[in-house]
């Protein structure tokens, strides 16, 4: 049975929010696409990670439904978790690229590009009220990033993040992904409050690179029933 460790990502300062991750650090225990596709399907958390190589920051992620290239906070939450292990990384290998990760203070940062980020959209709307209204999930397909400006003089932004693939998870509490997406669309830096009180900071860099950070807190374990034995 694969042992998942589970740390919430983009915990607001209060505490609340956050999106919940499923880590297997010890990725060879469970073997092949199909076996770890079944276990971040039993787990039903947005996103589950397997470390292939500490060393070398090799890790693989998955939805309950998809395997992904990249995505924002299962980088953030491994990386914080490895080190909360005391497993030195400054470095997380994707499909996309080699990913650039540290800490500062409470916040765990990784450094990605917008064009790593697929099948993903963001649509403005006019106020922060008319997001809070949105069912989940809105109607349409594709991956939708709903937000608005909260202040745009200081950058503040409200949004939500709406899966719409078909598996169980209507709503993202918390995406780093699409936080890099939208600040790379803008060309500027945000603060954002996504879900029901998450808080991801995103920040534009030299050479179309982009920043996001955030909190990470442990939670516990999760079972998989069974999924990924030999």
């Amino acid at each position: 049975m694969a042992d998942v460790e589970v740390v919430q990502v983009f915990l607001g300062a209060d505490g609340t929010g956050g999106s919940p991750l499923g880590v297997v650090r010890d990725g060879a225990s469970v073997r092949g696409v199909a076996d770890r596709q079944e276990v971040a399907r039993r787990l039903g958390f947005s996103e589950t990670v397997f470390v292939d190589h500490t060393a070398r920051g090799e890790v693989d992620i998955y939805t309950p439904s998809v395997r992904l290239p990249f995505a924002g906070y299962p980088l953030i939450g491994t990386a914080w978790l490895l080190r909360h292990h005391g497993e030195a990384v400054d470095l997380l290998r994707t499909e996309a690229g080699e990913v650039a990760t540290w800490a500062d203070g409470d916040f765990t940062w990784i450094r990605g590009r917008a064009e790593w980020v697929s099948g993903k959209r963001t649509q403005q709307f006019g106020s922060a009220a008319e997001v809070d209204a949105l069912p989940a999930p809105p109607p349409g397909e594709g991956w939708l990033y709903a937000w608005a400006w909260a202040d745009e003089a200081a950058g503040t932004v409200r949004a939500r993040g709406f899966p719409r693939r078909g598996d169980a998870i209507t709503e993202d509490e918390a995406t780093g992904a699409a936080a890099m997406l939208l600040a790379g669309e803008l060309g500027r830096d945000l603060r954002i409050r996504q879900g029901a009180g998450s808080e991801i900071l995103a920040r534009v860099s030299d050479q179309g690179w982009i920043e996001v950070g955030g909190r990470v807190a442990a939670v516990g374990s999760a079972g998989t029933g069974g999924a990924g034995q030999d």
